[in-house]
């Protein structure tokens, strides 16, 4: 299934998409679109309903983030090997962890916003594992049983305050708005292998990232079982599992997102998303 949540922000709506990709109401069947739905059961007893039944919803409705009430974000830097060779760092012998702000989250058409007095926002695309079964020192084998559903992320990183600023990544990428999440949470039935999926990403109509999980020096299974190793995963809790090359940073002259760019990437299976760049009032 792909589930979604449609309508105004902080005004969304639980549905799914059938099997035209239209949009359809579960308003009144559930409540929302949060980790309970995460469980294999619950998956089962949605997966039951005849989505042609359902209420049809305009097409040019907005959709927020694909699901509420995650827990925390775990991020993993340098898991793609060509973007480890193009910022000319060490490739790490084990997944390289940090934390990213829960409230950096943001739906997959709002606006990313640039914090004042930054000039250096750079893009990220990566796929995101949303754990729905808790993860305590699960084995590789195992691993893949936790995950309750996958997203498109974008890790956005103000690189001078990751790099700069003394401290861990999670300071460059913790602004609001710096995790758009969805448009769809896509259940693991529907991603037989997540280590064979495409992901591009452009700017300005522009084709700045271009690659797929197959690359993952990493792969999922391997991050959930070394994760679960020291700290026990929970439902909700969304794995953003690294970047590919090209990002902005790594361009010669490096190129950053400015004031009225236009951000579209997307990851086969998991959808699209379009943003639109703006700065930040001063306040």
């Amino acid at each position: 299934m792909k589930l979604v949540r449609y309508g105004e922000n902080g005004l969304e709506k639980p549905g799914l998409l059938d099997h035209a990709g239209q949009v359809r109401s579960l308003a009144g069947l559930i409540a929302d679109i949060d980790t309970v739905l995460l469980t294999g059961a619950a998956q089962e007893v949605l997966g039951a309903i005849d989505p042609e039944k359902l209420p049809l919803i305009d097409h040019d409705v907005r959709l927020g983030m694909p699901i509420v009430g995650l827990r925390q974000i775990i991020a993993v830097a340098g898991n793609y090997r060509a973007h480890v060779e193009e910022r000319d760092n060490i490739l790490p012998t084990e997944p390289m962890i940090f934390h990213k702000s829960i409230g950096s989250l943001c739906g997959p058409v709002d606006d990313i916003i640039l914090p004042p007095d930054t000039h250096e926002n750079d893009w990220e695309i990566e796929l995101g594992i949303i754990i729905g079964k808790t993860a305590k020192r699960v084995s590789e084998t195992d691993a893949l049983s936790h995950v309750g559903g996958y997203c498109l992320v974008n890790d956005v990183t103000e690189r001078h305050w990751q790099h700069q600023r003394i401290g861990q990544f999670g300071k460059g990428k913790s602004f609001d708005s710096f995790t758009p999440i969805g448009p769809w949470l896509v259940t693991p039935d529907e991603i037989k292998d997540p280590q064979t999926l495409d992901m591009w990403l452009d700017l300005n109509g522009q084709r700045r990232q271009e690659g797929s999980t197959a690359q993952m020096v990493h792969g999922v299974a391997v991050l959930i079982s070394y994760i679960s190793q020291f700290m026990t995963l929970a439902p909700g809790d969304l794995i953003v599992s690294g970047t590919c090359a090209g990002v902005g940073a790594a361009c010669k002259p490096p190129v950053f997102m400015q004031d009225g760019d236009s951000l579209e990437f997307g990851i086969s299976q998991l959808g699209v998303q379009r943003h639109l760049v703006r700065r930040a009032d001063d306040e």
